[in-house]
């Protein structure tokens, strides 16, 4: 997206009034990332995690970007307790339900930007997009380029949050991301350095 792409969107965004979405998906389970620590010479820290992996909670992150405003984080998130019938991720009526949100939060219109995810290109998401193209653009990112979407800073600050930290069942670690996602929210400084990262400038094209 850095280069004449981003200069395009910007461009479009600018003309149209709109705000850049990016658009990008994570998940944790009960296993914690790993990261080193402090310990005693010859003990190695140890983490006792669950023997079993019940659960997991998978978020989808929207880093919103209009030159002139604070940038903002918008999310939401799914807990998977291992049970029948429970949805174990976002499918695309969540996601149009998160970017119709978006769009009411923001009080404007909205080009989004995201990868090719089934839920994104399936047939009934391209429908719904289509039927709200006066205030909805979509914009794909190539096959693999996570390198190109500066939501991806926001699922290696949060890991970094968690490295070894081990919590008691998929609930408490649902509210423990959630805690760390809204202290995100109210730090745009944090938020722009994310979007910096990929070369993309807040200034108007």
């Amino acid at each position: 997206m850095a280069g004449p792409a981003v200069v395009g969107v910007k461009r479009t965004a600018a003309a149209w009034g709109a705000w850049i979405v990016f658009c990008d998906e994570s998940g944790q389970n009960l296993r914690p990332p790993k990261g080193r620590t402090w310990g005693r010479r010859g003990q190695t820290p140890i983490v006792t995690v669950p023997g079993r992996g019940a659960g997991r909670v998978s978020i989808a992150g929207l880093l919103c970007v209009k030159p002139g405003e604070r940038t903002r984080l918008i999310y939401r998130t799914i807990t998977y307790h291992g049970r029948r019938h429970e949805p174990k991720g976002f499918g695309w009526a969540d996601f149009a339900a998160l970017l119709t949100d978006a769009h009411q939060q923001l009080r404007g219109p909205i080009m989004v930007i995201w990868d090719n995810l089934p839920a994104h290109v399936s047939a009934p998401m391209r429908a719904w997009i289509t039927a709200r193209a006066d205030w909805l653009l979509v914009y794909r990112l190539p096959a693999y380029a996570p390198e190109l979407n500066p939501a991806e800073g926001i699922w290696a600050n949060l890991k970094g949050k968690i490295y070894n930290l081990a919590v008691h069942g998929v609930d408490a670690l649902a509210v423990l991301l959630k805690s760390h996602l809204k202290r995100m929210q109210y730090q745009p400084g944090l938020l722009n350095a994310f979007i910096a990262e990929i070369g993309l400038s807040l200034e108007p094209p």
